[in-house]
Formats: structure tokens, sequence, C-alpha cells
């Protein structure tokens, strides 16, 4: 069950959001972690047991790393606890990536494959179990004491909102929030509001632009133009970001209606100047731990230039792995990594001291060829897609013609997924505030009165329209799969 489905809009989160209301402070938590886990049972059936097992063996180091009698926290216990969670990531999620390269290691010296059964991955673990791991790491650097509520800290590592797609919600952000939050009714709007931005944002930008890219990618890369390979991986840079930052808006929106503030996850990423301003600005919570839980723990910028090159390559490295068992993703990461090294070095400084514009369109440069690696299923397949884009490729507009894919309704939905990428909101808002202090109070009164009108008009038609779409069974894929 996913947030743009049907089943969740119209059964799951109004029945969940009824009782909730009516259950009353006392036993609010049991019943969002009883709907959590179904929630997630709906889609994993018994591999609700995973997180089960890593809710309880979490609680359990949590509560014995504290129990030492000079009162610091046992370092033994949490070596134990993040070794566990790194072993059951690690077999769900690389069993089947390292039995296939074994095997390919077999058959170069000759020697016959062994068969091993296909390990099935359960989804959000890698969400889930970063989130596990933060916890007894904070309980041990004494950030926050450990939860004695086994209630409390299961609906922190399984809270539905967050669950599957992210963001990665750290314990100390919303400890007090477990124990005590309130429902009100701005908060419950402003909830509502950006969960459906965030659903429009799927379904309406990144939904169909998604197909063209599908489409695109499926072809093999001797058959693109340049013109074609460029539209394909706009396409998918458009999409990935309107899908992660559409789940991010709808899991924030989500939590909100329930009580909870959870951190923004994306700030307009295809801005950035740099690589390095990238990260800050694009999943935010996925960089922020990996800076305050592998980079610092490697030493960070503390140990020189060489200490650090290497802390980042070995970040960025972990950080494409993380996003699946392929060695494209691991390329990615590399490649992410390469260019916050060289970022750096002088090569770094000559680039930031170029005109902004140029900043801007290398970055977006990078950050999009760096896509079609993400998206490819194999090197030979990136190298060959990233080659027809320079036009080394042998495909022909006859055979490919861009206008199957690029028709009159493509090219609005690119158009506003272009416009919609930068910073236009808050642009318009921080216009609107300006106008509204020069003009005299009626004048003012009445443009905010008619701003709140446009706004309303606005969300009333993106639900007719996120309905109308839903209900047609568009092309509505859940990317997060190997995540």
């Amino acid at each position: 069950m996913v947030f743009s489905s049907i089943v969740f809009l119209f059964l799951f989160l109004p029945a969940t959001l009824l009782v909730y209301a009516a259950a009353g402070a006392r036993f609010r938590n049991i019943f969002l972690l009883c709907a959590s886990i179904i929630f997630y049972a709906w889609g994993e059936q018994l591999y609700v047991l995973v997180m089960a097992a890593s809710i309880l063996a979490n609680y359990t180091c949590g509560v014995m790393m504290v129990r030492r009698s000079d009162g610091r926290p046992s370092r033994t216990i949490l070596a134990v606890g993040v070794l566990v969670n790194l072993a059951v990531l690690g077999f769900f999620k690389y069993s089947n990536f390292v039995a296939d390269n074994i095997n390919v290691l077999l058959g170069l010296f000759g020697m016959p494959a062994f068969a091993a059964a296909p390990v099935h991955l359960p989804i959000g673990i890698s969400f889930f179990t970063f989130q596990a791991m933060s916890y007894i790491i904070d309980v041990y650097r004494q950030k926050v004491t450990a939860q004695k509520n086994i209630i409390s800290l299961g609906l922190y590592i399984s809270l539905f909102p967050q669950l599957i797609a992210g963001p990665i919600v750290r314990y100390h952000d919303i400890a007090e929030q477990l124990a005590r939050r309130s429902m009100d009714l701005n908060g419950f709007a402003y909830g509502v509001q950006r969960f459906l931005f965030g659903l429009s944002k799927k379904v309406l930008l990144a939904n169909p632009i998604g197909a063209i890219a599908d489409q695109i990618f499926s072809l093999p890369a001797s058959e693109l133009t340049a013109p074609l390979a460029w539209l394909g991986a706009v396409c998918y840079t458009l999409q990935i970001y309107f899908d992660f930052s559409g789940y991010s808006d709808m899991a924030i929106g989500l939590g909100r209606m329930f009580g909870f503030h959870f951190l923004e996850n994306f700030n307009y990423p295809y801005i950035s100047r740099s690589i390095r301003e990238f990260w800050r600005r694009w999943h935010i919570s996925l960089s922020n731990w990996l800076r305050d839980y592998l980079y610092v723990s490697l030493g960070g910028n503390r140990k020189g230039y060489a200490r650090t090159y290497l802390n980042l390559i070995i970040v960025f490295t972990l950080c494409g792995l993380w996003h699946g068992a392929s060695w494209t993703f691991v390329l990615w990461g590399l490649y992410h990594g390469f260019f916050l090294v060289l970022e750096r070095t002088r090569i770094g400084g000559m680039l930031a001291g170029t005109h902004k514009p140029l900043q801007y369109l290398w970055t977006l440069f990078i950050v999009i060829i760096g896509w079609v690696i993400f998206r490819s299923e194999t090197f030979a397949y990136a190298c060959g897609y990233i080659g027809a884009m320079f036009g080394f490729g042998q495909g022909s507009a006859a055979r490919n013609p861009i206008g199957i894919f690029l028709d009159t309704k493509a090219m609005i939905e690119i158009g506003f997924a272009i416009a919609l990428s930068m910073p236009v909101y808050p642009f318009l808002a921080r216009l609107k505030a300006a106008i509204v202090q020069q003009l005299p109070h009626k004048l003012g009164s009445g443009l905010n009165a008619g701003a709140y009108l446009v706004e309303y008009l606005v969300i009333v038609s993106l639900v007719y329209a996120d309905i109308i779409s839903l209900a047609a069974g568009v092309y509505n894929p859940f990317i997060y799969f190997r995540f």
C-alpha cells in the first residue's frame, strides 16, 4: 500500500485519522503503532516480523546500554546493536548481489555456479534500519535517554508516514513528540495541504514524466539519438525529484496530521551552484545521517586533506550502495564523491570564481549525468547512454522520432516541472508580502483574501486532477522498492 493509491487515500487514511482522533491521548501511540504495522503488513505480510524484530532488538540494546554501574553507556552493547542492524540489512538487501558476483567470479575460473534461493527485500528496510541505528548511537553518545517504553520506540521505528520512502527521522528530533504532542486545526489543515501538494507532485508530474523516461531508458543505447537521450535524462532528473520530494511532502503532511513535526528533506536541489550545495539540499535527512554518523566517525575533515578526501569517497561509495545492491549505484556514489573531492581542490576554487549562471549549469550537468548512471541497470548501458547524449550513438531519428515521446501534454508537464523545481512558490509568497506592506490596509487585506481564494481553488483543482488520474489507473510506479 502506497500513499498514491485509492485504498490508502479513501480507506486506510480516513479510518486511521478518525480512530486516532477518537482514541484519546492515552491510547494514540498504541493505536498508531498498530496502524503502522497493518500498513506495512498490507504489502509485506510476514516480513513485518523483520521490522518487529528490529524494534525488539534495538529496544533491548538501548535499555542494556545504560545499565553500567559507572553510568557510562556500554560500547560493547553499541557495537552489538550496530552489527545486528547491519547484518539484517546486509542479509536482506545484499545477499542476492553478493551471490551473483560470486557466481561471476566462479565463472571466470571455469567453476560451476552455486544455486542460492533469492532473498526478498522488505520495502523500506534501509530507512527503518538507519533510524534504529541513529537511536542506539544517540543513546551511546548521551544525546538522548534510552526509551523505556517499547510502544514509543516501536512507533518511532515503524511510524507509517515515513516508513517506506523516508525521510529518515532521527529519534532526538521527535523524542518529546512521542511522549506529548497535540493536534490543532491549523496544524491539521497545513498537513492536509502539504500532503496534497506532495501527492500532486507524484501523480501529476513525476508519473507522466517518468513514463517518458522509462520508455526511453527501455530502448537499447545503440538506438538512441542525442536529443532522445537528453530528453530521457532530463525526464528522469525531473521524475526522481518530484517523486522523492513528493513522498517527503506527503510524509511531512501526514506527520503533521497526527501531531508530528518532521524536518524538511528537500530544498530545491536543482538550483545548487556546487555538488556540495546539492547534497545540502537533496535528501537532507540522508545527507545529515551520513555526515553525523559516518563521516564524523571516520574523522571528517580533522585529519588532513588526504584523509578528508578518502572519507568523502568512503561515505559516498556507501551512500551509493545504500540506494541499491548494484554496481551502478556504487559507481554513482563514487562519481559524486569524486566531484565533492574535486570541489575541495584548486579546481573547485576556480569553479567557484566563475559567473553564477555557469556554476548552476555545471552543477546541473554533473547531476544529470549522475542520474543516468543511477538509472542504468549496467555499466555498459550507462556508458552507451552517456555516449549517445554526446552524439556517439547509432540511433536514427526516423526509427525513434522524438515526437513519439514529446507531445503537447508532455511539453506542458515538463515545463511545469522545470518551473516548480525552482523556488517559484517562495518567491511569490515574498512578493505578495512585499506588495501587501506597501498597500493601504484595506487593499492589503483584499489582496490577501484574493491570494487565499486562488490558493483554495488551486488545491481543489489539484485534488480533482489527482483523483481523476488515480481512478483512471494511470502509470503509478513505486520507485523505492530497491531501497
